[in-house]
């Protein structure tokens, strides 16, 4: 019998490591004093965090081990916390802080800390080479190097897909309520994201003087492809492809959205068309740009436009162009701008 096939998708995760650390030092005064105390009997540091985890030093002045500790004392790095399982790097050491001189135990692989088993240490340090070389004053010196690792796995987390899915819901007209005719063209839309999107759409749609009736619109001001790439921006919030148009058919259609951004109060729209038209500027369009940035109130655009035609001696070929026939006629304050601006320009 043949095993069916399956399409497997492989995410990509990864899993990393962080380690938290911190240096621990248990100084255990009257040394002498706590001789005797017996095998397998300890002192207790105070307890510390590391890791978020709650830690503890043992010290054993008659060794660990109930048999065989003789003439031996031991430390412990101990886990407090109950019902954890830890992985830990440490150096437990005996210290002479004049000499730096240490002895004890490192630990080169990650040891781990469980309720079962929370202690590891060194067992056996002999007692005569302790008194001898590392007390000071009857005093012994136990230091902590303690690493504790965190591992956590990095699940690959694919890129919003909400963009396309408003666009699959644009070109599939599920659960459309609206439609737009727009010169013998239909565009079927949804109200919730128009009004969502557009402030005059809200007021269209849900304001006070809505026309709960209207489920037909006709849009007379506008072409079908600048109302396709108008509804594109809404559902996308990106402008549409425009790889197939000529330059100036590009900067045509520009023109014509951001006349739809003003009208619908699209102000990001408004600015990226904006951006786009003071990137296309030429001696034969830059007054009829300039004319339109001034119907529409775009100061940004406006301001790239007159310095562009005041620099590099373009004014000649400008005022030669029909575009400033035109801007003559349509807005004659904003020669006057180009020409105070002009003089500025040459008293610098």
């Amino acid at each position: 019998m043949l095993a069916s096939e399956s399409s497997m998708v492989r995410v990509p995760s990864r899993c990393t490591a962080e380690t938290a650390r911190a240096t621990v030092a248990f100084e255990i005064t009257g040394y002498s004093l706590h001789k005797g105390l017996g095998r397998g009997k300890f002192l207790c540091s105070p307890a510390f965090s590391v890791g978020g985890y709650e830690w503890c030093i043992g010290y054993y002045p008659d060794g660990y081990e109930d048999e065989g500790g003789e003439g031996h004392v031991s430390a412990f790095l101990k886990l407090l916390t109950k019902n954890a399982e830890v992985r830990v790097l440490y150096k437990l050491l005996l210290v002479e802080p004049s000499s730096e001189r240490s002895i004890g135990v490192s630990c080169k692989v990650p040891r781990v800390f469980t309720s079962e088993s929370p202690c590891w240490g060194s067992r056996k340090l002999s007692a005569a080479e302790v008194e001898s070389v590392y007390l000071r004053n009857d005093c012994l010196m136990i230091e902590c190097e303690i690493g504790v690792i965190k591992e956590t796995l990095d699940i690959y987390v694919p890129p919003s897909d909400l963009l396309d899915n408003l666009a699959t819901l644009l070109e599939g007209k599920i659960g459309a309520d609206v439609t737009f005719k727009v010169q013998g063209e239909v565009f079927s839309a949804h109200k919730i994201l128009l009004a969502m999107r557009s402030a005059v759409f809200n007021a269209e749609f849900y304001g006070a003087m809505r026309d709960k009736g209207a489920q037909d619109i006709t849009v007379d001001d506008m072409q079908p492809a600048v109302f396709r790439a108008f509804l594109h921006f809404i559902y996308t919030d990106s402008m549409p492809p425009m790889d197939g148009l000529e330059d100036d058919d590009k900067r045509e259609m520009v023109k014509h959205l951001l006349v739809a951004a003003e009208k619908y109060a699209m102000e990001r729209m408004k600015r990226i068309c904006e951006s786009i038209l003071c990137k296309s500027l030429d001696v034969e369009t830059v007054a009829t740009i300039l004319a339109l940035a001034n119907q529409y109130h775009c100061n940004n655009l406006k301001d790239a436009c007159i310095e562009f035609m005041l620099s590099s001696n373009r004014m000649k070929d400008v005022i030669s162009s029909q575009g400033y026939l035109h801007l003559k006629r349509s807005s004659p304050d904003v020669i006057v701008d180009v020409l105070e601006r002009a003089a500025k320009s040459c008293k610098i």
